[in-house]
């Protein structure tokens, strides 16, 4: 701005009022002004023009370990609707979710004087930490149970669970077993509930769970051990890595999907309708996860404000939808 006032040969508060469309800015002087911000490129920051209006347009986003499709995915969404209502976005990364290290990424962006805080929380370390969120912060999380005052929106993971093991009995299958991800996953628990909740409604008993941790490599690992049993006939994968590191396992021993045994995978990747069978998966619309985040953060945001629109708070229970594909049949015999 400084740079944009030694141009036009004016104040920096000349400047202000120009970008702010103050009317007490003659003609000619505005002219010179808009000609010296296109000449420099110059951009207003956001942020500060909020915080010189006592309101910012950026929202705070505090994620993790975005190399997995789901964090990515729910960032992006975010980021998208984000944008759509006007607002700005910042970004605090942890590579390593803890109690402290939430604390920080929350403080830091409160420092900022951001409108409110997004947390992306699919562990139960990280809902804990957000009852530490500085006072009068507006926040929301994504996939996490936090009671309170913090609303949160998350897919429906039992619902999720529960269509893919039902897909499974619907073709006959009377086993069904489930490769969790890690035990510290919120997601984890509700997929486990759904699975274990569906053959007990039908009157099955549930084998044994296993636990990989998201990767293609722990569901080959598990793939290898269920390779070694002939009662296998059909698996719920906790996600689609893990469910294309089993399907490798299950190739190299001879073990054919679907013939052999049924797969069922969580995420709809991009890469799932491309394996080979396409695999059939539980589709989670991050999207629309990031649309009501947005929404409630609004809301919150809003709620003080006299002249706030009085929005209708949003559904926190995103709906999955099982995508079919032809890693499953109904079993042999």
């Amino acid at each position: 701005m400084n740079d944009v006032a030694r141009l036009a040969g004016v104040s920096h508060q000349t400047v202000s009022r120009v970008l702010n469309q103050h009317p007490s800015v003659s003609p000619a002087t505005r002219e010179r002004v808009l000609e010296a911000v296109r000449q420099l490129n110059y951009r207003p920051n956001a942020m500060a023009r909020g915080l010189a209006g006592r309101r910012s347009r950026v929202i705070g986003v505090v994620s993790f370990d975005t190399i997995l499709y789901g964090p990515a995915s729910t960032l992006l969404g975010i980021e998208r609707a984000a944008r759509a209502a006007g607002y700005g976005v910042s970004i605090v990364t942890l590579e390593q979710v803890d109690h402290s290290g939430m604390v920080s990424a929350l403080e830091a962006l409160a420092d900022q004087s951001v409108a409110g805080v997004v947390v992306i929380a699919p562990q139960t370390a990280a809902a804990a930490a957000l009852h530490s969120l500085p006072l009068g912060v507006a926040a929301v999380a994504v996939e996490a149970v936090v009671g309170g005052e913090i609303p949160a929106i998350s897919v429906d993971q039992v619902t999720g669970a529960r269509l893919a093991v039902q897909h499974l009995l619907g073709l006959g299958h009377r086993k069904v077993w489930h490769l969790s991800g890690p035990r510290d996953w919120l997601e984890t628990h509700g997929r486990i509930e759904g699975w274990r909740g569906t053959l007990e409604d039908a009157g099955l008993p549930a084998p044994p769970l296993m636990t990989g941790d998201w990767s293609a490599r722990s569901g080959y690992q598990a793939g290898l051990e269920l390779a070694r049993r002939d009662d296998v006939t059909a698996v719920f994968a906790g996600n689609d890595q893990m469910a294309l590191g089993m399907m490798r396992a299950f190739h190299e021993h001879g073990i054919r999907v679907p013939d052999d045994v049924s797969i069922v995978g969580f995420d709809d990747i991009p890469e799932a309708e491309f394996l080979s069978p396409p695999l059939t998966t539980i589709r989670q619309d991050f999207d629309e996860v990031g649309r009501r985040c947005i929404a409630a953060l609004l809301r919150a945001i809003e709620a003080d404000l006299p002249e706030g629109p009085d929005r209708p708070a949003p559904d926190p229970h995103v709906a999955p939808t099982l995508v079919l594909r032809r890693s499953t049949a109904a079993p042999k015999g």
